[in-house]
């Protein structure tokens, strides 16, 4: 390996393991304050320090997913990409939750306590509900996948860069991490469904030339229906 892709990989795995870090100093530094909104504050922080070190280093966002879409086809491409993106969710929350009752996982078969109470008592609470639904399309459905495929998979590839099946581990390790995130307030259930997620996203992202617009709106779509069953209550 030559030294000028070791320095590469070095200054990657610092960029990586500081920003990971940041954010889950920030995160917890928050806790105490406002729990329920601790983890997107704290994300959409990242971002902006993240976005201004990138700046810095005459980087920008489009090599890392949000790619230019010239033109009415590649916009209309959004769809079927979109669609594939969907399936891969699907697939994935399937696996998950049909393995882990195959394996004898009785935490799948269970929802959270947690769950609940950070969402706090949104049936019927209209603010609330829009309050939430900003928080999907920024914090979680742009935010996430900026942060946890955008930036951590492609700085893991330049990590692993000239290891065979570098990729392959990028998606893993940034599935991991995904997953690990969900714990605090979903437990091993969360971690197994949005580590699942991560790797459908993760490889969803890498197949489709990392291009982040697909995954985004799965995302943001799924979340956006699942709090609006929770504000009008389809889930009783």
């Amino acid at each position: 390996m030559s030294n000028i892709l070791k320095s590469k990989n070095l200054i990657a795995a610092i960029e990586l393991v500081g920003f990971v870090a940041f954010a889950l100093i920030l995160k917890r530094l928050f806790d105490p304050l406002f729990w329920r909104y601790a983890g997107p504050v704290s994300l959409i922080i990242v971002l902006v320090v993240l976005t201004g070190y990138m700046r810095m280093r005459r980087e920008t966002w489009a090599g890392m997913g949000l790619i230019a879409l010239p033109g009415v086809r590649a916009k209309l491409m959004l769809i079927p990409k979109t669609l594939l993106a969907f399936i891969g969710f699907a697939i994935a929350v399937a696996a998950a939750m049909f393995g882990g009752e195959a394996l004898g996982w009785e935490f799948m078969s269970e929802m959270p306590e947690g769950v609940e109470d950070r969402w706090g008592d949104i049936k019927g609470n209209l603010p609330l509900y829009l309050l939430w639904v900003g928080i999907v399309w920024t914090a979680a459905a742009f935010g996430e996948e900026m942060f946890f495929r955008g930036f951590i998979i492609t700085r893991l590839q330049s990590v692993f860069s000239g290891v065979k099946f570098a990729s392959v581990i990028a998606v893993i390790g940034a599935a991991a991490f995904f997953g690990y995130v969900h714990m605090y307030y979903q437990g091993m259930r969360g971690f197994v469904t949005a580590g699942a997620i991560g790797l459908a996203f993760g490889a969803t992202f890498l197949l489709m030339k990392r291009n982040l617009y697909p995954v985004i709106l799965v995302h943001g779509i799924v979340d956006t229906i699942g709090f609006t069953a929770r504000f009008m209550d389809w889930e009783t």
